[in-house]
């Protein structure tokens, strides 16, 4: 299994052109926060019987994704499980206020398609096809490459 490190080399090879790595900075949490909202979009009162506990922040459809992709992240670096575990809920947290003023499916699929357009023109920009055509891990190591870049 690659480290994070390496994972993170693999990426930046078709992440050098600025204008690209600025849009990926926009683009990579709004889809992460969309994939978010489209799974909490999914009703939930099937989880909430199931387990018994009616809180939306832990019963929605977007939990069970996000454990994996956790896991994912733990599996790479403990310290990158906890940046994007807060990431994680701060997008839980968002959708579901979110969901209060706006249609959330809808809003979620808008932002999903406007931000897929803005990688693919950044990637157009850079002469590079993106990373996850390669390898679909890569797009797990996005969100965590930006995360990365924000908190240095």
């Amino acid at each position: 299994m690659k480290t994070l490190q390496q994972w993170f080399d693999d990426y930046a090879v078709s992440h050098q052109n600025e204008t690209n790595i600025a849009i990926h900075y926009i683009c990579v949490p709004a889809i992460f926060f969309s994939i978010v909202g489209i799974f909490m979009s999914i009703p939930s009162s099937f989880l909430s019987d199931l387990i018994k506990i009616d809180n939306p922040f832990i019963v929605n459809w977007a939990i069970l994704p996000l454990l994996f992709f956790l896991i994912f992240y733990l599996r790479l670096s403990f310290s990158m499980f906890i940046k994007m575990l807060i990431f994680s809920i701060l997008c839980v947290i968002g959708n579901y206020y979110l969901g209060q003023y706006l249609p959330l499916l809808y809003t979620s699929i808008s932002l999903f398609v406007i931000a897929w357009i803005g990688q693919f023109y950044g990637h157009k920009v850079e002469g590079a096809k993106p990373s996850f055509l390669k390898d679909l891990q890569f797009l797990l190591i996005g969100p965590a490459w930006v995360v990365k870049k924000m908190f240095r």
